[in-house]
């Protein structure tokens, strides 16, 4: 089991695992940590899903996953593909199956052939003797097609028959465990035993990732940790039905946040619930700042800003802090086509003089805007060094044209 150095203060090396292709995207070994999100659309209706997933990919979502769950959206598959080959947007599509999997898959063979991996949840593939046949027909047809698949486990929907199994067993143990540790326990088995099946009936090791999610935080690094000691599959960790805003945030950072600590984890999804009319995306912007905080990758400049106090009754800084953040994010799609390493870009927008030198230091570039009494000068700081002060009304505009003139002498522009 990975532990964390407690006194270098990084991530510990990351748990072995094989690599698995998903599409054009490695999962695995030693490949970054890749962003997923899953869209909320009616599938058959393939106009909007596909509007829905070009946005998730341009926000910086990796894979996206789509639910397949009747005719019509296994019909609109194809079409989903089609479209957003016109748009010009190409992303590994993962089809998320329940209970008729093995039907849809068989009955449309071109969206077997157009997805780029299967999700499989033991736990709705089928029960009783229906369960080992319906299970094998999904593998047999990945294999067919030479799909990876995500074999994902879930507590609100865990193989009945795997619980009670775990249960009689406990019950005969000389101490046995709680109810708590016997569903843990139950969900790791569940997983480990059906990817067993799934290589029984053909399909290689390395085109299996797990999953196994629960909504409570504690309950969920439990799990992946037992599951990390246990297997060397790729990983995929997400705290399922996360909730809403903060709540959905602040329990899906709790919990990944340890997991990729340890070095656990190979893909990530922050399953958020949006705010009425809210944006699919903001669930990969979490995703990116999660790992992005933590010194995992790199995709958009961060912005250090300072949270306020008496020194700063005024809101310009707050302001310019949330134009500065948007601004940047607006313009890395650009940005990435021209320049190396501009992601790395670190910001900063200060209140006042306590500490605004200093962040504005410790930043590529800067500002330091004047607190409540405080002379009316912003001055502006580009890797240590002042260079500037801005005053008057256009020091937002001054600022961003600043940051703009920095990208572009200090970052190699990229060769078509």
């Amino acid at each position: 089991m990975p532990v964390l150095d407690p006194f270098g203060g990084k991530p510990a090396a990351r748990h072995r695992t094989r690599e698995v292709r998903i599409g054009r995207v490695r999962v695995g070994s030693d490949a970054p940590i890749v962003v997923q999100s899953m869209t909320n659309t009616d599938t058959a209706d393939h106009i909007a899903t596909a509007i829905q997933i070009a946005q998730l990919a341009r926000a910086g979502s990796e894979i996206v996953r789509i639910t397949v769950n009747n005719e019509e959206s296994a019909a609109a598959v194809p079409k989903i593909r089609e479209q957003l080959l016109k748009m010009n947007v190409d992303v590994p599509l993962v089809g998320d199956f329940h209970y008729n999997g093995h039907r849809l898959l068989t009955a449309y063979p071109e969206c077997a052939e157009v997805l780029d991996k299967y999700r499989i949840n033991p736990g709705n593939v089928g029960s009783g003797q229906k369960r080992d046949p319906q299970f094998a027909a999904i593998i047999e047809l990945a294999c067919k097609y030479d799909k990876p698949v995500r074999i994902g486990v879930n507590w609100g929907s865990l193989d009945q028959s795997v619980l009670a199994r775990i249960m009689d067993e406990n019950a005969s143990r000389a101490e046995p465990m709680d109810a708590q540790a016997v569903m843990r326990e139950a969900l790791v088995t569940s997983a480990l035993e059906s990817a067993a099946k799934a290589e029984e009936f053909g399909m290689a090791g390395n085109r299996i990732i797990l999953s196994a999610k629960v909504s409570s935080v504690q309950d969920l690094i439990a799990v992946y940790r037992m599951l990390a000691a246990r297997c060397d599959y790729p990983l995929h960790l997400g705290l399922t039905e996360a909730g809403m805003g903060s709540k959905g945030i602040v329990a899906s950072t709790a919990a990944l946040g340890v997991l990729l600590q340890e070095g656990i984890g190979d893909t990530i999804r922050v399953s958020l619930t949006p705010e009425p009319g809210g944006a699919r995306t903001q669930e990969v912007i979490v995703a990116q700042e999660i790992l992005q905080s933590m010194g995992l990758r790199a995709f958009t400049p961060m912005v250090t800003a300072c949270p306020g106090c008496g020194r700063t009754t005024s809101t310009f800084f707050q302001e310019l802090a949330q134009s500065v953040q948007g601004y940047v994010r607006d313009k890395m799609p650009e940005w990435k086509t021209q320049y190396d390493g501009v992601e790395n870009l670190t910001l900063a927008v200060m209140g006042c003089v306590v500490n605004g030198p200093g962040e504005s230091k410790h930043a590529n570039i800067g500002i330091s805007l004047p607190g409540t009494g405080e002379t009316p000068a912003a001055p502006v700081f580009e890797d240590g060094e002042k260079t500037v002060t801005l005053r008057g009304d256009n020091i937002a505009q001054e600022f961003i044209g600043l940051i703009d003139a920095y990208v572009a002498r200090k970052y190699t522009r990229k060769t078509v």
